[in-house]
């Protein structure tokens, strides 16, 4: 993502750069100064990407216990959902999303366009050069599968000669790169063929890291999980090339273990949040320092530093306590790209488990769950023992850095309140939703993102209010929106407060206009309570409750669906309580209709919402 500003100077905007920080937007204008006339040293890069057998098959079969990820055997899936009834080699140009192919893929990389409206969203023809793939081809080898590495070297060779460095989309992004770099090293750890690796491999490692190393500046002005990614590559893919005994490793690896370090330290507060509030860009950022430290521990590689091992602990508590153990699934908070990394199970893209059993035994040498379960696939697979001890325990919480609160009761209910409390820029304007579980389904839910690049339309709808459950006032969005990736008026919360004894919480926030939300919510046994205070509007407010599927109906003020009842009380008129379809997307570029109920009043006043479950 770019963090863009549209042309023109106002007061928004200007808070809005000072906000986002000299630091990373002199990195982001250097790069892109670099770029255009030339001092940036990437539009002089030559590589070579020598063909053959990048693996070999093992001497002899092992993990012949263990289940392989089967989603690439006879098909090919996409964005954990779009399958496509083939096992041919995928087209490296053409987008799975729109089935358009990319026009003169060989041009060079900074030459194209990050947004084409003909080809669509760009990331439809990134995601077959992640190279899920070749992890499942990997695991279908190490148990002695001959055709499997056939297979994975055949789309390896077939890759490099039609992505040449550094020509066509699929080397723009160095975070895109990256995760070629993170798989294939993740590859050689499950086939333990990382101590002696083939020429082709590390042709096709450096090639990446020589990518990597020019725009990393780039990747750190993001302030996001690019500069994770990136910094990953380069400690791996750099360590790597040291340990075959290649010089020019230490520069990557150095830089690389500078990054993370550093990364870790900004990015990644004390109580666990990620700077870009989302539980998917948390799950990206979470996977891949998992990935770093069991490359480090199989490379017998210095320990990081302990501030570094603390935050990820932290991170790894704040993952978990999002995490339904019933069905793995979290609240679709934030903005939600479709990225799953290190694909070794068959577990839906929203079963976040697998990564957090894995996360837990690494920095909290615990268990997330105990019992066998797919959940233990990945750490199996990679050679990570489970831990013996006491497994971790699921409690309400506050995590006022991220600003986010946690209700339950007794396991069965789980209701989450996010405030704004933006060190770094929001993404989507979500201010007090509010996300309810029960017994691991979603009841109350956030819509989610759908696309980076569908058009306008969507992208207002689900990064704006009326894709949460939230109030809307005079039907203007929370911030205003600056470009695709920036908003402006970043609220600030106020009235914090949190009972863990009474299992209630409350956040505030007055908006660039003077409109003012108060938002108190209590949890109780089979009854979920949400106390709305609202002023200084001038034409409406409207209350919305995107709800669960099913066949709900109106009664007055209350709304049932024959298992749940959802109430509202007022002191003040409610000029309008219509059930509506509403959107929602919980993978990338799959649209769904939800029911929504629209609350809308046109006085200050309260709102009481009982959701009895």
């Amino acid at each position: 993502m770019n963090i863009g500003v549209n042309s023109g100077i106002n007061s928004t905007k200007i808070k809005t750069l000072y906000a986002l920080g000299f630091n990373s937007l002199r990195r982001v204008l250097t790069y892109r100064l670099g770029v255009k006339f030339g001092f940036n040293p990437v539009k002089k890069l030559q590589a070579d990407i020598q063909l053959g057998d990048f693996f070999r098959m093992p001497d002899e079969p092992f993990y012949s216990e263990l289940t392989c990820n089967t989603q690439w055997q006879q098909q090919q899936t996409y964005f954990g959902w779009k399958v496509k009834n083939t096992s041919v080699l995928p087209n490296w140009h053409k987008s799975v999303l729109t089935d358009t192919e990319v026009e003169q893929f060989n041009r060079n990389w900074w030459e194209i366009s990050d947004f084409d409206s003909k080809l669509g969203d760009i990331k439809g023809v990134w995601e077959a050069s992640r190279f899920d793939w070749l992890l499942c081809f990997a695991q279908q080898t190490a148990q002695g599968d001959q055709q499997a590495l056939n297979k994975l070297n055949s789309w390896l060779n077939d890759w490099s000669v039609k992505s040449p460095p550094y020509k066509g989309v699929n080397w723009k992004c160095g975070q895109e790169a990256s995760i070629r770099v993170v798989h294939i090293a993740m590859a050689a750890i499950i086939l333990k063929q990382y101590n002696n690796p083939s020429a082709p491999l590390l042709s096709f490692i450096k090639a990446h890291l020589k990518r990597i190393l020019p725009t990393i500046a780039y990747a750190v002005g993001q302030d996001n999980n690019h500069g994770t990614s990136e910094a990953a590559a380069l400690f791996i893919g750099g360590s790597w090339l040291l340990a075959s005994n290649d010089p020019e490793g230490k520069t990557f690896y150095k830089k690389g273990l500078y990054w993370l370090e550093n990364r870790a330290k900004s990015l990644i507060e004390d109580d666990g949040s990620f700077s870009q509030y989302s539980t998917t860009y948390h799950r990206v950022m979470l996977d891949t320092y998992s990935m770093v430290e069991i490359w480090r521990n199989e490379l017998s590689l210095p320990e990081f530093s302990v501030k570094l091992y603390n935050k990820l602990s932290a991170a790894t508590n704040w993952l978990y306590q999002m995490t339904q153990f019933e069905t793995g699934d979290v609240p679709n908070l934030g903005a939600n790209d479709g990225a799953k990394l290190l694909p070794l199970t068959q577990t839906d893209y929203r079963d976040f488990r697998p990564s957090v059993q894995l996360a837990s035994a690494l920095f909290l040498n615990q268990c997330a769950w105990q019992g066998e379960g797919d959940w233990n696939l990945t750490l199996k697979w990679l050679g990570v023992s489970v831990p013996k001890s006491k497994p971790l325990k699921q409690t309400g919480f506050h995590f006022p850095q991220g600003g986010y609160f946690g209700l339950r009761v007794a396991n069965s209910a789980f209701v989450l309140l996010n405030y704004p409390k933006f060190k770094f820029r929001p993404s989507q304007c979500d201010a007090l939703h509010v996300d309810f579980w029960q017994d691991g389904k979603n009841i109350l839910r956030d819509g989610g993102t759908f696309s980076y690049n569908a058009g306008e339309q969507y992208i207002n709808y689900y990064g704006g209010s009326q894709s949460h459950n939230t109030v809307q006032f005079d039907n203007r969005e929370q911030m205003p929106r600056l470009s695709r990736f920036l908003l402006g008026d970043w609220l600030r919360a106020k009235d914090i407060f949190y009972d863990i004894e009474q299992n209630t919480c409350q956040a505030a926030y007055t908006d660039n206009l003077g409109s003012t939300h108060t938002r108190a919510i209590s949890l109780l046994d089979h009854c979920l309570r949400v106390e709305d205070d609202i002023s200084g509007f001038n034409q409406c407010a409207i209350l919305r409750w995107r709800l669960s599927p099913g066949n709900w109906q109106i009664k007055g003020n209350v709304v049932f669906n024959g298992m749940h009842a959802l109430t509202i009380k007022t002191d003040i008129d409610i000029v309008r309580l219509e059930l509506l379809v509403g959107k929602e997307s919980r993978y990338y570029y799959q649209e769904s209709e939800i029911p929504v109920l629209e609350v809308e009043v046109t006085q200050s006043g309260k709102i009481i919402t009982e959701y009895q479950y």
